[in-house]
């Protein structure tokens, strides 16, 4: 098992704790990384995206004029898409873009990234983090002591003081357990890890 310090909001060194050795000490692979990312990032694709083809368009289906005669092209109809204003022939039609993966791989790759970040020496764990009210110059204080510009900071309970303080600072953000993703780890440099969060952690992927 790997031991890392547990430090207070200070950054001061209050204790050690051992990690497990299935979630922060596995062999990072890329690839399996890289297929959850682009899962969640096809799922926030809206896909609303639409253009009128030669039916939907408004316009007469009469012929324009004659077939022969007029020393002019043949043409069927005025909604043709070599038409100004006519139908579009192959453009985009609204769409779901997102695919599945399995839960297991979804999963393990969340804990590939944890161990990502502990490998890379950005991986914080803090013993507590409560701010007496709801300030963003405070929070920005602590992340200046704890010397962090970006992070991903998991919280065990709701912490309004926290994540109000901190939704107007730029690199940061706030989540619970239940939330944490591979996007989000790989998305901040440092993974901030609260002591009761990362309990929460090891019983959620020992199960």
């Amino acid at each position: 098992m790997s031991t890392v310090d547990v430090k207070n909001i200070k950054n001061e060194k209050v204790g050690e704790i051992e990690l497990s050795d299935h979630i922060f000490n596995l062999e990072v692979k890329e690839y399996l990384l890289h297929d959850v990312v682009r899962m969640q990032r096809a799922a926030r694709r809206a896909g609303t995206a639409s253009t009128k083809t030669r039916r939907e368009v408004r316009g007469s289906s009469a012929k324009p004029w004659r077939q022969k005669g007029t020393g002019r092209a043949r043409s069927g109809s005025r909604r043709s898409p070599i038409w100004r204003g006519g139908g579009v022939a192959f453009g985009p039609k609204p769409r779901d873009y997102s695919f599945k993966l399995n839960r297991k791989v979804k999963q393990q790759a969340v804990a590939m990234a944890m161990s990502a970040r502990l490998q890379e020496g950005n991986l914080v764990v803090l013993d507590d983090f409560t701010l007496e009210q709801i300030k963003t110059k405070e929070f920005v204080t602590v992340m200046n002591t704890l010397e962090l510009d970006t992070a991903l900071i998991v919280i065990e309970d709701t912490n309004e003081n926290l994540s109000k303080s901190s939704r107007n600072v730029n690199g940061f953000k706030v989540m619970n357990p239940e939330g944490l993703n591979v996007y989000d780890i790989l998305l901040h440099k440092k993974l901030v890890l609260l002591q009761p969060a990362l309990n929460s952690l090891e019983e959620r992927f020992s199960a």
